[in-house]
C-alpha cells in the first residue's frame, strides 16, 4: 500500500466517507453510516437499510480492503453507494437493471470481487451441467444441499469441500463431512 493510503480502521471510514461526497448520486449521505466489517469472509462490503429509522448502514470489510488497496476497493465503495441510493430511493435494493444503469453511470462494478478463496463448492449433480457456486460458510444450502436444486437443469446439487475434497449430497452427509474434516 502506499504511504497516502488509510492505515486504521478509522482512516479507512474517514476516507470512504470522504470519498462518497465526491461519488456523483442523489443521495443524502446524512442518512448514510459507516462501519467495518472483521467477520466478513468473501464479500468486500455491504449495505444494509432500516426502513423505520430511515438509516443505511454500508460495512467495509477491513480484510479486503488490506488485500485490494485504495484504488480497488473504492470501487467496492461506489458498488455499495449505489445499492445507498437504491435503499433512499425506492426501498430496495439489488443487482438488477435499475442497479446496473446507475453502477455504469458512475464506474461501480455490478459485483465487488472477493477477496477470500472459498473453502466450499456447490455443484450440480448432473456431470453435464457446469453450474456451480461457492461458499465461504456451512449456510443452509452446505447443510442440506438436496433439499435444493439446480437453477440451469433441475437436478439436486453436491457440495464439495475443497481443501480436503470431500463431498456431500445431504444433511448425515454434511454432519459427516464436518466430524470428519480437521481443517473445517
Amino acid at each position: 500500500m502506499s504511504a497516502d493510503e488509510p492505515e486504521t480502521r478509522a482512516e479507512l471510514l474517514d476516507r470512504a466517507a470522504a470519498y462518497a461526497e465526491t461519488v456523483d448520486l442523489d443521495l443524502d449521505l446524512g442518512a448514510v453510516d459507516w462501519t467495518i466489517s472483521e467477520r466478513a469472509k468473501r464479500r468486500a462490503g455491504c449495505c444494509r437499510y432500516d426502513a423505520d429509522a430511515g438509516r443505511i448502514t454500508i460495512a467495509l470489510t477491513w480484510a479486503a480492503y488490506r488485500e485490494f488497496g485504495w484504488p480497488a476497493f473504492a470501487g467496492t465503495v461506489r458498488h455499495e453507494l449505489v445499492h445507498a441510493w437504491e435503499f433512499a430511493a425506492f426501498g430496495e435494493s439489488g443487482h438488477g437493471p435499475r442497479f446496473r444503469e446507475k453502477a455504469a453511470e458512475i464506474d461501480a462494478p455490478r459485483h465487488c470481487r472477493p477477496f477470500a478463496d472459498a473453502r466450499l463448492v456447490l455443484v450440480c449433480a448432473d456431470d453435464d451441467c457446469e453450474w456451480h457456486a461457492e461458499r465461504h460458510r456451512a449456510s443452509k444450502t452446505v447443510r442440506t444441499p438436496g433439499a435444493y436444486r439446480c437453477g440451469d437443469c433441475g437436478d439436486p446439487y453436491r457440495v464439495r469441500h475443497v481443501a480436503s475434497g470431500r463431498i456431500w449430497e445431504t444433511r448425515a452427509g454434511y454432519r459427516r463431512a464436518r466430524d470428519g474434516i480437521d481443517d473445517w
